[in-house]
């Protein structure tokens, strides 16, 4: 079968694997049919992801039908039924799992990262990874998983509907954050440097649009909360600028979830933690119910999945569509590749 495997010096390759065999008990063989590449992918591609095994089969951003069901997967998971899946392991015994947070685990392992993913055509899955798409087409499935993070942040961020969030970075996992804040109620304010994401998320529930690279983030904010400042804000890029920046706007007493992961270390005004007492916090990953939430919110068929998704490939192009990815970071939201 077709597989994916990419290099962290630039390579990528179409490589051929076997079939998986049938299912042992407890597994799910899915049929792929759409992958995405995300933001972690193209980082192993550049040679900027050290977690990620060298080389790698990349690919957690699934959309699948199942195929086969071994012995003992419950009733419920049937022979072509249309699923994503939760692409991430725990061991069961870090502080994490031991705090009902398996999502945070300290020995995870993601699909395409830590281990081999999903970007072939066939992959085994222990049945409990298997999330059923309801009337999600296998299409719609491989955005579940990058929304489903934003999702997250949000619930992080104990956002409800007297708050104001500001969401730093309109990639897909930032739109996703602005959905779920928005579906929640809040004022979302939605900040970025490039004017077609920034209208997308508007189109998505933000009330407010920032261009960073052309506004005063800080006069814009003043106007928007009559100078109290968001009481949240969510950083869905990753890079000092944007680090800094939600220290430095958040409102007194507002909370701070950092999603992105920096490339350098970041230095900050520590007094503003202490004069503000703000709450700052990690979001990693997703939860189940993240993922439910997601497919929820895109069956009722009011998400433009269409322009979230900047290209559809097969797997012979996806070496040139990296080298353009690497050459236009800005431009992507998702790229997918057909399996089918």
């Amino acid at each position: 079968m077709k597989s994916i495997q990419i290099s962290h010096n630039q390579e990528l390759q179409v490589i051929d694997c076997n079939i998986p065999e049938a299912p042992v008990e407890g597994e799910v063989l899915l049929k792929i049919e759409y992958v995405g590449f995300c933001g972690s992918d193209i980082n192993t591609f550049m040679g900027r992801n050290t977690m990620a095994l060298n080389p790698v089969i990349p690919g957690h951003e699934i959309g699948a039908v199942i195929e086969a069901v071994g012995a003992n997967v419950p009733d419920h998971l049937k022979v072509g039924m249309v699923v994503t899946c939760n692409p991430y392991t725990n061991c069961g015994s870090c502080a994490s799992c031991r705090n009902g947070r398996a999502n945070a685990c300290q020995h995870n392992e993601t699909l395409g990262v830590q281990r081999n993913g999903a970007m072939k055509q066939y992959i085994l899955m222990p049945w409990e990874k298997i999330i059923p798409a309801g009337q999600l087409t296998s299409k719609e499935c491989a955005l579940v998983e990058p929304m489903s993070v934003g999702f997250h942040a949000v619930s992080r961020a104990q956002v409800t509907d007297i708050d104001t969030v500001m969401v730093i970075g309109c990639g897909m996992v930032g739109l996703g954050a602005i959905v779920r804040a928005s579906l929640r109620g809040a004022t979302v304010i939605a900040a970025d440097i490039d004017d077609e994401k920034l209208a997308l998320a508007q189109q998505l529930g933000a009330a407010y649009v920032i261009n960073t690279k052309t506004e005063n983030i800080h006069d814009r904010l003043t106007d928007i909360t009559q100078g109290f400042g968001p009481d949240v804000i969510i950083e869905a890029v990753g890079s000092v600028p944007t680090y800094q920046m939600a220290i430095d706007e958040v409102g007194f007493t507002g909370r701070v979830v950092c999603i992105g992961y920096a490339k350098l270390e970041v230095s900050f005004q520590t007094k503003y933690f202490v004069q503000k007492e703000l709450d700052i916090r990690g979001s990693r990953n997703a939860v189940p119910s993240d993922f439910r939430a997601v497919i929820r919110y895109m069956e009722r068929g009011t998400c433009p999945a269409d322009k979230l998704i900047t290209k559809i490939i097969k797997p012979e192009e996806a070496l040139d569509t990296m080298k353009w990815w690497s050459e236009n970071p800005g431009k992507v939201f998702r790229i997918l590749v057909d399996f089918r």
